[in-house]
């Protein structure tokens, strides 16, 4: 890197990587693979070959073929008690633009600096939760009307440990 400009590029990669990109990847998990049938993790028999006797099973009963492939009882709990155990959030989780311990710095710029991220935080969470009220985007919402969430930047107001679907943590612990 020759300039400030590289630098900042470089860091603010990073930031992404392991901040925002980690929480959408990350927390979004149980959500939807908690249910084991949305994704099993295993597939116990192969895909039937159309004209042979297991793809006859398959077209005429769809769903018995489906839980006679996919995992056992015991590896499915397994499974998603590692889905959930990944998709949790503590219960002293400090998230992105917040600080745990007010004497952090006294540096008055950095104070400044940090300020302005938080506010640019709150701000991209106000734009979140309008594209989420948005009917003409649709795919923001399931028929089940579940909100995007997972990068809201700042949700210590909230209750947030355990399962949430939401925030990103100051922090990766992986």
């Amino acid at each position: 890197m020759q300039t400030v400009a590289e630098l900042t590029r470089a860091f603010t990669t990073i930031i992404w990587i392991a901040s925002a990109l980690h929480a959408a990847v990350n927390f979004g998990q149980y959500p939807y693979c908690g249910y084991h049938p949305n994704r099993p993790s295993v597939s116990r028999r192969p895909m039937p070959v159309p004209g042979t006797e297991a793809y006859a099973e398959l077209e005429r009963d769809p769903e018995r073929f489906f839980v006679r492939s996919i995992t056992c009882q015991f590896e499915a709990v397994v499974g998603i008690t590692l889905l959930e155990i990944l998709s949790s959030h503590s219960s002293d989780e400090v998230y992105l633009g917040q600080r745990d311990t007010p004497e952090w710095t006294s540096d008055a710029r950095a104070k400044e600096a940090f300020k302005r991220f938080g506010a640019r935080l709150a701000e991209i969470e106000k734009l979140v939760e309008a594209k989420n009220a948005d009917p003409r985007l649709k795919n923001r919402n399931s028929p089940a009307v579940f909100p995007y969430t997972l990068l809201f930047p700042n949700v210590s107001d909230q209750e947030n440990s355990g399962v949430t679907a939401r925030g990103i943590p100051n922090s990766i612990s992986i």
